[in-house]
């Protein structure tokens, strides 16, 4: 049986792909935005189910299980989400500049063929560095902030925005793969790779490649 992404974030793509999990994908039109009263976990799971529910009402025929995940930054009980433009991921930047949030990704899967939902989250607490004026002027000016929750990327290659980070790498990333594993093998799907040692003791992300900086 084959999976179906319902994302069209290449960073989930390629974060399956190296977990030996091959995917369809089906970008849904949703508007991302949390509501009244929700906590930051309330909306990432919402989110989440609400993406992959949109998936199966858009599969036309395809067969297959559903993934969906939504990822936000949470400082406090602040939702920073995708920034507007510039101005704006400029403004989160600066904001989370030389202190801690929190990354939380809700997951759901929607398993074939009774379409039975599974959910989880997954909570990664980071703290950013003390990224100077110049490099944050660089970073904006490659672009790379504005498809991004918070307006950063852990693993953007010069900017290297966190200083440590407590729990899943590829939570930050957009998907956190413990979390992807566990559910699949719930419903009964066994991955290609096996998940890292690492991850299943609950101790390091397996697939952090500056694993030092937790």
């Amino acid at each position: 049986m084959k999976l179906i992404l319902a994302s069209e974030s290449p960073r989930r793509r390629e974060l399956l792909r190296q977990g030996g999990i091959n995917c369809d994908v089906l970008p849904v039109p949703l508007v991302e935005q949390s509501r009244k009263g929700e906590t930051p976990e309330e909306t990432a799971l919402r989110l989440a189910c609400e993406k992959a529910r949109l998936a199966q009402q858009h599969r036309k025929g395809r067969e297959g299980w559903i993934l969906a995940a939504d990822t936000v930054v949470a400082d406090g009980a602040n939702v920073l989400g995708k920034p507007r433009d510039r101005r704006q991921a400029q403004e989160f930047l600066l904001r989370l500049r030389g202190r801690e949030h929190r990354v939380i990704t809700g997951v759901c899967l929607l398993s074939a063929p009774g379409g039975e939902e599974t959910t989880d989250i997954a909570v990664t607490v980071v703290r950013m560095r003390n990224y100077s004026s110049s490099e944050l002027e660089e970073y904006l000016a490659s672009g790379d902030a504005l498809d991004k929750a918070g307006a950063y990327a852990i693993q953007h290659p010069s900017f290297r925005p966190v200083e440590f980070i407590r729990g899943c790498y590829t939570n930050v990333v957009g998907l956190p793969l413990c979390r992807v594993y566990s559910m699949l093998e719930r419903a009964g799907w066994k991955p290609e790779l096996p998940l890292p040692e690492g991850c299943r003791a609950g101790k390091v992300c397996g697939f952090d490649p500056h694993p030092d900086r937790t």
